[in-house]
């Protein structure tokens, strides 16, 4: 059975395609490789994510409070809509990150967000999340806002699986056409030679580690995927507002043209 409930600390770092071949040749002495990239070089994470209207829940989260949380529907691949999914739960408390998602059919994660009335309980549902996702959507309004996908390496910790490292790579948004079934296309995030690593750890990292990011130099970030969207969707609109007005102005200062009648 999958982790449904994950409580740890999350540090991310943007890298770019030296530094990541670099490092990750390097981590591999003291990690091994999640299992599913021991036979592929990469898997797929793709997401939907909800807020409100006026995007209430990213808003907050990018104030920096003491608390946050969001809600996504996500599935490795594409999934058809009668194969399980993740509805998850995802809190910030302090910088502690708590994750509580629960097994669903695809069509019942979709029924369940859109009308708030919990799903008839099945064996593999997380009868305590769905509990607490039904609570999130009646005191929000909430509705699909993105569809985020992107490629990842993952790697765990020889000594312990309390220590994952995972590299994202292509990650690719829409603001439309938000079903996970409908593909994992989108328009590109991060630049070609950039890459996102995640360090995740229950408790501190091991001074290893600290030191092979001294030595790579390679320095934490605060970096949120679907925060990087919101603010980039926001300086494109201010862009196309700015020209729509700047083609009004000269629109009206241009000399108007006077049929004239003989």
């Amino acid at each position: 059975m999958a982790i449904e409930v994950f409580n740890r600390y999350e540090n991310k770092f943007v890298l770019d395609e030296d530094t990541y071949q670099n490092i990750q040749g390097k981590l591999l002495n003291y990690m091994e490789l999640d299992e599913y990239n021991k036979n592929h070089e990469f898997y797929t994470i793709s997401n939907v994510y909800y807020d409100t209207k006026d995007n209430h829940l990213i808003r907050n989260s990018l104030a920096k409070p003491k608390y946050k949380e969001k809600l996504r529907l996500r599935a490795y691949g594409i999934p058809k809509d009668d194969e399980k999914v993740y509805l998850e739960i995802k809190k910030k408390v302090y910088g502690l990150v708590n994750k509580r998602r629960t097994t669903l059919v695809l069509s019942e994660a979709y029924d369940f967000v859109s009308t708030g009335m919990k799903p008839e309980f099945k064996e593999y549902m997380n009868r305590q999340v769905i509990n607490e996702i039904e609570y999130i959507l009646k005191i929000y309004d909430l509705e699909p806002k993105l569809y985020l996908a992107y490629d990842r390496k993952a790697l765990f910790s020889k000594e312990s699986r309390d220590l994952r490292i995972t590299f994202d790579t292509n990650i690719r948004t829409r603001r439309y056409d938000l079903r996970l079934e409908n593909g994992d296309y989108g328009k590109k995030l991060l630049d070609n030679n950039e890459w996102l690593m995640e360090v995740k750890a229950e408790n501190s990292i091991p001074i290893w580690l600290s030191k092979l990011l001294s030595e790579c130099k390679i320095y934490k970030t605060s970096f949120s995927k679907y925060g990087k969207e919101h603010l980039r969707m926001i300086s494109n609109n201010r862009k196309l507002k700015g020209e729509v007005k700047l083609c009004s102005k000269q629109y009206l200062t241009q000399p108007q043209l006077i049929p004239q009648y003989r």
